[in-house]
């Protein structure tokens, strides 16, 4: 991976959401500790079982936590963008995750070494204190990913899936195969397909070769089950705007 910049800029760190709740004292000391980096796309920032070196802060890029079984079939259990980090095992007791880590849409971000977070963590303040709640929201949208992909139809994934993407980027457009939604999802192309079909049908997304674009985000907040809406609620509820005292 390449270091876009050779300095982080302070400002651009409210980028990331968890990087913009740091306290003053906090953001001063993490400033010469995090690397500005890009993540392209398909990028493996870590496998199942490796030792877990550094984390990683996303901006502008998204980032899939995926099981992967023995057969070679995968599914994601969890997304994170600029809400998050990803390699919470690291400060959760573990320095390693039965999970990948892959890029599922290229951008930059931030990375800090391991012990340079766990230093900060172990100061058992307002970074322990956020780590802590932002593990929880994961944690709750990979439970409510379970439930979603065993009970409710595929539309409603597919809806979850988007929405929750938009939430993570900031923008109307994905770049995303309906190839690789399949393989996040852990279902057929062709189902992904049809049921791409179905929204565009219904004038909620466009779709073209490799994009996706939101044109009635309301609408597909309704046409989706109510997994999305817990995961955000969850997020909100957790991650502060400004820093937790």
């Amino acid at each position: 991976m390449n270091n876009p910049g050779s300095q982080v800029v302070s400002g651009a760190l409210c980028d990331n959401a968890l990087l913009a709740a740091l306290p003053d004292a906090e953001r001063t000391r993490w400033l010469a500790h995090l690397e500005p980096v890009e993540l392209p796309l398909g990028t493996v920032l870590y496998e199942a079982g490796d030792r877990l070196t550094h984390v990683y802060f996303p901006t502008t890029a998204l980032v899939s936590l995926i099981c992967v079984v023995d057969e070679g079939a995968t599914t994601e259990i969890a997304i994170v963008g600029n809400e998050g980090v990803v390699g919470v095992s690291l400060f959760m007791g573990g320095d390693s995750t039965t999970s990948r880590a892959v890029v599922q849409s290229a951008g930059l971000g931030y990375r800090l070494g391991a012990e340079e977070l766990l230093q900060e963590f172990n100061r058992a303040g307002t970074v322990m204190n956020l780590l802590l709640r932002y593990t929880q929201a994961l944690i709750t949208q990979m439970a409510q990913t379970a439930v979603c992909n065993r009970h409710h139809s595929l539309d409603q994934q597919l809806c979850r899936r988007l929405l929750l993407s938009l939430d993570r980027l900031r923008i109307n457009e994905l770049a995303v195969t309906q190839e690789l939604i399949a393989n996040m999802l852990g279902v057929r192309r062709e189902g992904v397909s049809e049921a791409a079909g179905r929204l565009h049908a219904a004038g909620l997304v466009t779709n073209r070769r490799g994009h996706i674009t939101v044109l009635d985000r309301a609408r597909l907040e309704r046409r989706s089950c109510e997994c999305y809406a817990v995961v955000k609620m969850e997020y909100d509820r957790l991650i502060p705007v400004r820093p937790v005292e």
